[in-house]
């Protein structure tokens, strides 16, 4: 990042969804834009979607960054609750790993920034912001099991391999990963 430049970044919570739902969109369509030429799982439309579920569910919260005004990416999830049940895992776990409280687990849906901004170290500025907001014991993402550089980088964040997954029958494989928070 330039040094002269800023990065900024704000914790929302689901009541600012509305204000800062249409720059997830476009921050998503200009990432995704080759994948989601090729896939529909990861069209503008499915995100959209899968989007605004998340924004609806439990303390959902996201953590914003701009760079002297301009959007450069976001991290954001949702509580998983004591009903949740984790369908799509794909290798066996411990059922005390799978058993959920209303508190225990944040499910972290998205850690994005745009292409030019990226190795500036703001993907862990972002996501750790939004952990310092958290409530839960730990916190679970999945990564493509095509990206294994992704899958490292969190690793150095301190999340752990927990199995593999594949959330929707239309969805890739993905490597479940967990950290503590506490």
């Amino acid at each position: 990042m330039d040094a002269a430049a800023t990065l900024t970044v704000t914790y929302c919570t689901a009541a600012d969804f509305p204000a800062i739902e249409d720059q997830l969109i476009a921050v998503y369509a200009e990432v995704y834009r080759s994948e989601a030429e090729t896939d529909p799982f990861f069209s503008v439309e499915r995100f959209t979607e899968r989007l605004r579920n998340h924004a609806a569910a439990p303390r959902w919260g996201c953590a914003v960054g701009d760079v002297d005004g301009e959007p450069v990416g976001y991290s954001y999830g949702f509580a998983r609750t004591a009903a949740y049940r984790w369908n799509g895992l794909l290798t066996p776990a411990p059922a005390d790993e799978l058993a959920e409280t209303d508190t225990r687990t944040f499910a972290l849906c998205e850690v994005m920034v745009r292409r030019q901004w990226r190795g500036t170290g703001i993907a862990r500025t972002l996501h750790e912001e939004l952990m310092n907001h958290r409530i839960e014991e730990r916190s679970h993402l999945l990564v493509e099991q095509e990206h294994p550089k992704v899958r490292a980088l969190y690793e150095r964040w301190g999340y752990r391999w927990m199995g593999e997954m594949q959330p929707y029958p239309d969805a890739p494989r993905y490597d479940s990963l967990i950290r503590p928070l506490v």
